[in-house]
């Protein structure tokens, strides 16, 4: 017996091993030229549905996590140098992965760090988790923060899509942004450079990183402040799941200058459209919320593609209004 059990576990470690290389290597990068150009640290065959909301989504062909500027700066650098496709992934939050995964290299950026720099000034890393930049805000007595209570993911990620919610945007609140371009040079730039727009910004064209940001505060009463960021937090409570597997809001509302905000809300469309108790597979329309898909346990991210489809012809049907994706895709779908 123990013969064949070795003989499993051996036949388990080569079958493993075939299946990394053919995923990893490739006759224009061999091993060496890959681990030169990244480093040691570089990932093969990594399963990617740990590292997002939804939990769902195949494996990244490279896979390396980028913990300081320079790791970021060389690591798409060497994308560039090697015509590899890549994506910056932060928090995770706001992405759907493909199922068959990402034919190239995932650079997860970890760059945390959170200190002041004046009185209403507050250095950041990317990597921060959105949350954690609005409780440093709060209990240091910096308003202008509030309305992001409660939104998942980094501030890398919510600078990228220009993160909002009640009002408020984070590109109203930058003072100067440090980034990396496709040749992997870091730079400084004010924050009119990335054009903020709703739910977007010129980062989504010029593919530039973000390292880390500068916010611009204002002193306030800490009390008031933790109140408003206690409300907004209870409000979306109400209507966000708090548990199981989401990416928040699918689509991006619909602007509109006679709604409040100038925006008319994408859930409210969703919901007049009757998707409210659609599901494919293991993927559901919240029951709460009209606009989000949550993975119920076993969803595929071609179940919450799918679904996601049918909400979206649902609302062109009933309303003539084609809806517009926040959540990004990554991979084949």
């Amino acid at each position: 017996m123990s013969i064949y059990l070795a003989f499993g576990a051996l036949f388990g470690i080569f079958t493993l091993r075939k299946m990394v290389e053919q995923l990893s290597v490739t006759p224009n990068h061999p091993m060496a030229v890959l681990i030169s150009a990244f480093g040691p640290n570089l990932e093969f065959a990594k399963e990617l549905s740990g590292f997002t909301s939804y939990r769902t989504g195949g494996r990244a062909r490279y896979f390396i996590s980028a913990t300081t500027e320079r790791e970021v700066s060389k690591a798409v650098a060497a994308a560039k140098s090697l015509h590899l496709p890549y994506f910056l992934l932060g928090g995770g939050t706001n992405v759907l992965v493909s199922d068959s995964g990402f034919d190239g290299v995932v650079i997860k950026v970890d760059i945390v760090g959170l200190r002041l720099i004046s009185e209403t000034e507050i250095d950041c890393g990317a990597g921060v988790s959105l949350m954690d930049l609005v409780n440093f805000a709060t209990d240091n007595g910096l308003t202008g923060l509030e309305f992001a209570a409660g939104i998942w993911g980094t501030v890398g990620g919510a600078i990228y899509g220009n993160a909002g919610a009640f009002g408020g945007e984070i590109g109203s609140v930058i003072k100067s942004l440090d980034l990396v371009d496709l040749d992997g040079k870091e730079k400084t730039v004010q924050p009119d450079y990335c054009r903020f727009g709703y739910r977007d910004s010129y980062l989504k064209v010029s593919r530039e990183v973000v390292l880390k940001a500068v916010f611009q505060l204002s002193k306030g009463d800490p009390q008031a402040i933790r109140e408003k960021v206690e409300e907004i937090l209870a409000l979306r409570d109400g209507k966000h799941p708090n548990t199981g597997m989401s990416a928040g809001c699918f689509f991006k509302n619909v602007p509109d200058a006679s709604q409040p905000y100038g925006k008319l809300a994408a859930g409210k469309l969703l919901d007049e459209a009757g998707v409210k108790g659609l599901h494919v597979g293991g993927a559901r329309v919240f029951d709460k919320h009209a606009n989000i898909i949550v993975n119920t346990g076993d969803a595929t991210s071609r179940d919450i593609r799918q679904l996601a489809d049918i909400m979206k012809q649902k609302v062109l049907d009933r309303f003539g209004i084609t809806l517009e994706e926040e959540v990004i895709q990554i991979g084949t779908f």
